[in-house]
């Protein structure tokens, strides 16, 4: 019984961020086809029903990738850094209400707090530089 309640938050998180996590993707995907009409080409159309897997191939291709590395950077600090900006843009998401009783944090000041955390991503991006 004591475990239930870390479960049930665990739950909630991935019920919030894996949707988001899906839309950005297929905004992205739209984004290409829109990029793609506009210089009267094709775009992404190979992969699944009209395009509609790109997204997975992306990231399947972008798991897959060679490992590279600069030779005089710091590598902990290098690999750090796109971590950072990835979990200080989701946290962002966290006091956004999806609907009555849906927000996963209910924060008075929660434009204060998505400025602060979104202001705080910049430096996985220094990180990484």
């Amino acid at each position: 019984m004591l475990y239930l309640l870390p479960l049930i938050s665990v739950i909630e998180v991935i019920l919030v961020v894996v949707p988001v996590l899906l839309a950005v993707a297929y905004v992205t995907v739209a984004e290409r086809k829109t990029m793609a009409s506009m210089q009267r080409r094709l775009g992404p159309n190979i992969v699944g029903y009209y395009g509609l897997l790109q997204a997975f191939a992306d990231a399947l291709k972008l798991l897959l990738k060679e490992y590279v590395s600069p030779t005089q950077a710091n590598l902990a600090l290098f690999f750090l850094g796109p971590i950072i900006t990835l979990i200080f843009s989701l946290l962002g998401y966290l006091v956004i209400p999806y609907g009555p009783g849906l927000s996963l944090n209910d924060l008075n000041l929660g434009i204060l707090y998505m400025l602060a955390v979104s202001s705080l991503s910049t430096y996985g991006i220094l990180l990484a530089g």
